[in-house]
């Protein structure tokens, strides 16, 4: 079977047909995907109805799951996350900021893999952020401020008590606030992709809470310009989901965020991780 692939302005996210994913995946026909998925980031895959056990399959066939702290997994199907809202859920969507999926992390997933199970008719996209391109064209005089820098990251204004209390109730998903989320760690503010060599601005403003060895306001006022810079329209595609669509992104050069917009209507997603490395 011969693969299909269109790809997005600036080859930045491609949708792949030719390919039934609830079928046992050749070692060969993984490899061509992994390579499509390191040059594009984002794929998309349509028309794709799984189960739990073959979304899973999926997923391993990239590598180990990955782990996924602070909500409640699927039971029978721990490494699976429900990403959902109900049509009367007053509280903002699961992941409406922008964010590179648990950065927070020492190994934050390399791939995140979500799979639309029900999607409204109105709203509901997910955006992207191409983290390579934001360095390629970021400003000499950030660039220069950024070199060889470190960047603190914290799960604390998502997942300490403090913030699921302040945040609303959600019904649809159990969240599990800790006191782990005060614990930070440090990662390069120009990351290295370990398989394409490729660098990446990968830093986020969920998790990212400021710069090692900066006072916090000067801290602040430079992420502040550096997210200003990665959420500029150019470097930004919309993508638009469809029911039993799998669509997944590398969380190494990718940032995201769930947009809203379907209030009244429910929407449910399936969502598993894919381990990664330190970065460097």
């Amino acid at each position: 079977m011969e693969l299909s692939v269109s790809p997005h302005a600036n080859d930045f996210a491609a949708q792949v047909r030719g390919v039934q994913l609830s079928a046992d995946l050749s070692g060969d026909l993984v490899e061509q995907l992994r390579a499509l998925w390191h040059r594009y980031q984002v794929l998309y895959f349509p028309e794709q109805p799984l189960t739990h056990t073959q979304l899973e399959a999926f997923t391993r066939a990239f590598g180990a799951f990955g782990h996924n702290p602070y909500v409640r997994a699927l039971n029978d199907h721990r490494h699976i996350l429900e990403i959902r809202r109900e049509p009367d859920e007053e509280v903002v969507p699961f992941g409406s900021s922008w964010h590179s999926d648990w950065s927070f992390q020492v190994r934050p997933p390399s791939a995140t893999i979500l799979h639309a199970k029900v999607v409204p008719p109105i709203g509901g996209d997910t955006h992207f952020v191409d983290g390579f391109r934001a360095l390629e064209t970021l400003p000499k005089d950030l660039l220069q401020q950024i070199e060889g820098r470190r960047s603190i990251h914290s799960a604390r204004k998502s997942y300490s008590r403090e913030a699921v209390q302040a945040g609303g109730q959600r019904t649809s998903m159990t969240i599990e606030p800790s006191n782990d989320a005060w614990q930070t760690q440090l990662h390069p503010i120009i990351r290295t992709h370990p398989d394409s060599g490729r660098q990446a601005l990968w830093i986020n403003p969920v998790y990212t809470i400021g710069i090692e060895g900066m006072r916090e306001a000067e801290s602040a006022e430079l992420l502040t310009q550096l997210f200003d810079h990665m959420l500029q329209p150019a470097l930004i595609y919309q993508h638009q989901w469809a029911e039993n669509m799998l669509t997944m992104w590398d969380n190494r050069s990718v940032l995201h965020s769930a947009q809203g917009g379907y209030a009244g209507y429910q929407r449910i997603m399936h969502r598993t991780t894919v381990t990664g490395s330190i970065p460097v």
